[in-house]
């Protein structure tokens, strides 16, 4: 069985996020960046299945700038065992993703695509359901567990009311939830490892897609700092300013 691994590369989770002053976006100069979380939860469950026979190879693919590269070895030095990177330096959305993830699938074949439930930094999770739906494959995200059992993975995840179990035909789509598995640590002799794994890299139009955004950002604000707590007297009071101040009620 092939796993293909999409990776992001976002601002790390342990950096406070800034606004540029003309409130065009966010400021990345000089921020450290990483793979996002939730893609390094899938990179580790399909090194995991591999590990445990079910899986033969791993890709990890990327989408976006040439630094990219960065995260793709650090997935190759998880467990991947080669890379992908569509280089391009548009801003890409969502569906962009999905439609060049789409192209790589038919290319590579995989039985079975990981990615992260979300990105940290847009927060869409809209990715891996765009992806099921333009390959017509079935899917399960928010998964908590994963099992695969001959031509179907069984898929443990994580819904409102509890946990929900999915069987899925491969090929399948699955997303990632933050209980699946604790990613390890990436050792120096991995890491160096790591530089000798091949990373191939392709152009948008070499898959055939289009990635011009179909949405544009008007402008991008911090939020607005909370106001201090007050206490009141009694319950009376609370449903008072509930209804009249807050208008929550």
């Amino acid at each position: 069985m092939k796993i293909l691994v999409p990776v992001k590369r976002v601002v790390d989770y342990n950096v406070k996020v800034r606004v540029k002053a003309d409130g065009s976006g966010v400021d990345i100069a000089n921020v450290k960046m990483s793979m996002n979380p939730f893609d390094e939860i899938a990179v580790e469950e399909a090194v995991r299945l591999k590990e445990k026979g079910v899986a033969t190879e791993i890709v990890a693919v990327s989408c976006g700038v040439a630094q990219c590269q960065e995260t793709l070895r650090t997935a190759m030095a998880i467990g991947a065992d080669r890379a992908i990177l569509v280089e391009t330096d548009a801003e890409l959305q969502p569906l962009a993703v999905a439609k060049l993830l789409a192209a790589l699938v038919q290319r590579e074949s995989p039985q079975l695509v990981i990615l992260g439930k979300q990105a940290i930094d847009d927060d869409a999770n809209q990715t891996g359901q765009m992806l099921a739906a333009l390959l017509d494959w079935p899917q399960a995200t928010f998964a908590s567990k994963v099992e695969v059992k001959g031509d179907e993975v069984e898929v443990t995840r994580e819904v409102d009311g509890g946990l929900e179990t999915l069987a899925l035909k491969l090929p399948a789509i699955i997303t990632t939830d933050l209980r699946l598995n604790e990613p390890r640590y990436v050792t120096l002799p991995n890491i160096m490892k790591a530089k000798k794994k091949p990373l191939d890299t392709v152009k948008p139009a070499d898959l055939g897609v289009d990635v011009t955004p179909r949405l544009q950002t008007l402008r991008v604000a911090e939020p607005p700092k909370r106001s201090a707590g007050i206490k009141v007297p009694d319950v009376a009071t609370l449903v008072d300013k509930l209804k009249n101040e807050a208008k929550v009620i």
